[in-house]
C-alpha cells in the first residue's frame, strides 16, 4: 500500500525535531560538564599555599647529578607522563617510573638525591602506597598531588600539594575527568612556575627542542650559517675581475660577496644580479674596483638572532642570502636562502636573484 505523504513529511518533521532537541541537550550537557572543571580549577587555584612554593624550592635545589622521577598509575600515570616530559624540555633531568613496573625491580632507578612526584587522587592506590616505603629507604624526597594531606600518600610525603575531594564530572561521577583535568594543570603550574623562577631564555629552551616545527622556530642564526671557506669576503679596492674569480671560487658557489674595508667591516655587497647591471650598463667593469660597483646598502644579521628573523628578511626584501655580523660590524658568516630551504624554514619562491 503506497505511504501517505502527509504521514511521511510529518515522521521526517518529529524525526527532525527531536534530532535538533538531543543536539541541544548534547551540547548543553557539555558545557555542564566543561563548567564544572572550570569551577574546580578555580578554586583549587585559590587554594595554593606556601606548600606549592615549598615543592618549587624544593626543585630548585636539586644538585646537577639529580633527577625529578615522577610515579603514578592509571589516568594520574599519564598526566605525570606529561610532566616529566614537560620537565625534561625545559632543562631538568626527569623520568617516569611506573609504580608496578617499580616494586617489581625498576626502583634500582632511583638515586638518593633524586626527588619522586607521585600523583594520586585518592593517596590510597594500592600500587603507589606500596611504593612509598621502598622510596623512603633509598632516601629519596617525596612531591605528592593529591586531594588529601592525611591519605598514606600524603603521610609518606615530604611535599604535599592538595587538592581538596573532587567531584568527578558526568553521570555516574566515576571516571577520572575533573580530577585529572585540576592535576594537569596543577602539574603545568609547577613546571612553568620552574621554568620562571629559573630563568631559562629562549635559546636556552631551542637547544632542547631541535627537531619539528618549535625546533625550527627557534633554531639561531648561528645554528645554519655558513662560515670559513664557504663565506666570499673581499677588500673593496680589489679589481673586479679577481674579485669574480674569488666569488665563483667559493665552496657552494653563493653567487655573492660581502665586500669590506681595510678594516674589515662589511661597507657593501656583489650578488648576480649586480653582475647581470654591470654587464648591461658598464662593459669595462673587469678593471674597476669591486667598492665601485657594488651595493652600498647591505642586508645584514647577528648570529643570535632566531632564524626566523632570517626567513622574514630574505622573504619581505626578496634576496637570496645575508651576511652575519659580529659586534664589529665584521661578516662572519652567510644565511643563504638553499640553506633554509633545506631546513624546511622556508618555502620555494621566496627570494630573488639579488637586489
Amino acid at each position: 500500500m503506497p505511504e501517505d505523504s502527509s504521514l511521511s513529511a510529518a515522521s521526517k518533521e518529529a524525526a527532525h525535531t527531536c534530532a535538533s532537541s538531543d543536539h541541544n541537550s548534547d551540547v548543553e550537557s557539555g558545557r555542564a560538564i566543561i563548567r564544572q572543571q572550570v569551577r574546580e580549577l578555580s578554586r583549587v587555584a585559590d587554594a595554593l599555599d606556601p606548600r606549592f612554593a615549598q615543592a618549587v624550592h624544593t626543585l630548585l635545589s636539586l644538585d646537577a647529578n639529580s633527577r625529578i622521577v615522577v610515579s603514578g598509575m592509571g589516568k594520574a600515570g599519564y598526566v605525570g607522563m606529561k610532566l616529566s616530559s614537560t620537565l625534561a624540555s625545559i632543562g631538568f633531568p626527569s623520568f617516569f617510573l611506573h609504580p608496578a613496573d617499580a616494586i617489581h625491580g625498576d626502583l634500582g632507578r632511583l638515586q638518593p638525591k633524586d626527588v619522586v612526584i607521585i600523583l594520586s587522587h585518592s593517596g590510597e592506590t594500592d600500587e603507589v602506597v606500596r611504593l612509598l616505603p621502598r622510596i623512603k629507604h633509598f632516601g629519596s624526597r617525596i612531591i605528592s598531588i593529591t586531594s588529601s594531606a592525611t591519605s598514606s600518600l600524603g603521610r609518606h610525603s615530604d611535599v604535599v600539594i592538595e587538592t581538596g575531594r573532587i567531584p568527578e564530572a558526568g553521570p555516574l561521577g566515576l571516571a577520572p575527568t575533573t580530577s585529572t583535568t585540576v592535576m594537569i594543570s596543577l602539574a603545568d603550574a609547577l613546571a612553568m612556575t620552574l621554568l620562571e623562577r629559573k630563568g631559562i631564555s629562549r635559546e636556552e629552551y631551542a637547544a632542547f627542542h631541535p627537531g619539528g616545527d618549535l625546533g625550527r622556530s627557534l633554531m639561531l642564526v648561528s645554528e645554519i650559517m655558513r662560515t670559513g671557506s664557504s663565506v666570499c669576503i673581499v677588500v673593496e679596492d680589489t679589481i673586479n675581475l679577481k674579485a669574480l674569480h674569488e666569488i665563483t671560487a667559493t665552496e657552494g658557489r653563493p653567487g655573492c660577496a660581502a665586500i669590506v674595508n681595510s678594516s674589515g667591516e662589511i661597507v657593501g655587497v656583489f650578488t648576480d644580479g649586480d653582475l647581470r647591471r654591470c654587464l648591461e650598463r658598464e662593459p669595462d667593469f673587469l678593471q674597476k674596483t669591486i667598492g665601485s660597483v657594488c651595493s652600498r646598502t647591505p642586508i645584514t644579521i647577528r648570529s643570535n638572532q632566531l632564524a626566523q628573523e632570517a626567513c622574514r628578511i630574505i622573504q619581505e626584501r626578496k634576496v637570496n642570502q645575508l651576511f652575519v655580523l659580529d659586534q664589529s660590524s665584521k661578516p662572519v658568516g652567510m644565511v643563504h636562502i638553499q640553506d633554509l630551504l633545506a631546513h624546511g624554514m622556508i618555502r620555494p619562491g621566496a627570494g630573488s636573484e639579488g637586489p
